[in-house]
């Protein structure tokens, strides 16, 4: 088991219960969709499992180990295996795409010589081969989000969480993205994405987790229910 969460509650300072009780487990390499109407908490569970912010109550459990208990040294470690891809894509908008992508290499003190062989070799799986010297503002929605990917995966991770990766592209531009993320799944990533998108799950047919309220009410394999 990769991922287990165990009675996994949240209650922000103003009262909200945005998880209650969520027990789940995930096997290395599934694809899992998290779905539910805005404000069922699929962003707030997908923020616990890469630990930007900690549960209420209740653990998580990633590779045997309790993140929440772990020390900053581990935090690190444990990011180094994860990869995150967000709706907004959380680029540095006055830099390249080669110094967007190579952050995520510098940021684990990767070599140089490294970064500069790894950082091509990615942007061309993602469809952005010789794209390094482009600002990525003068790049178009989709071709920021496969940026955003690119910086995510570089460091080869065992889990890849996306949240809302296809919320501001068109439909056509989303079905190219998720290809991609078939592509990264495929080779060996565990994938969990949160989305209320469902043309995109009734196509995929992965498995569907399903929030309503901050409360799991349904787990199945390809489909969607609310």
């Amino acid at each position: 088991m990769l991922i287990q969460t165990v009675d996994l509650c949240k209650t922000y300072k103003n009262g909200l219960e945005a998880l209650h009780n969520i027990n789940l487990s995930i096997e290395p390499g599934e694809f899992v969709f998290l779905t539910g109407e805005s404000g069922a908490g699929k962003s707030t569970l997908i923020k616990l499992l890469f630990r930007e912010q900690q549960p209420t109550s209740g653990f998580i459990m990633i590779s045997g180990k309790n993140i929440n208990r772990l020390g900053r040294k581990d935090v690190v470690r444990l990011r180094r295996n994860t990869g995150v891809v967000f709706q907004d894509f959380r680029l540095m908008e006055n830099s390249n795409v080669f110094d967007n992508v190579a952050f995520a290499l510098k940021a684990v003190e990767r070599p140089w010589e490294e970064i500069k062989t790894r950082v091509p070799e990615v942007l061309e799986w993602v469809g952005l081969a010789g794209r390094e010297k482009e600002n990525v503002m003068h790049l178009s929605g989709g071709e920021q989000q496969r940026v955003a990917v690119a910086r995510a995966i570089i460091n080869d991770p065992l889990i890849l969480f996306a949240d809302e990766p296809t919320g501001d592209l068109d439909p056509n531009t989303s079905a190219e993205l998720m290809k991609l993320f078939e592509q990264i799944n495929a080779a060996g990533t565990t994938v969990v994405m949160a989305t209320h998108d469902q043309d995109i799950v009734e196509k995929m047919q992965k498995r569907v987790i399903t929030l309503r309220k901050g409360r799991l009410v349904n787990d199945a394999i390809g489909g969607f229910s609310l």
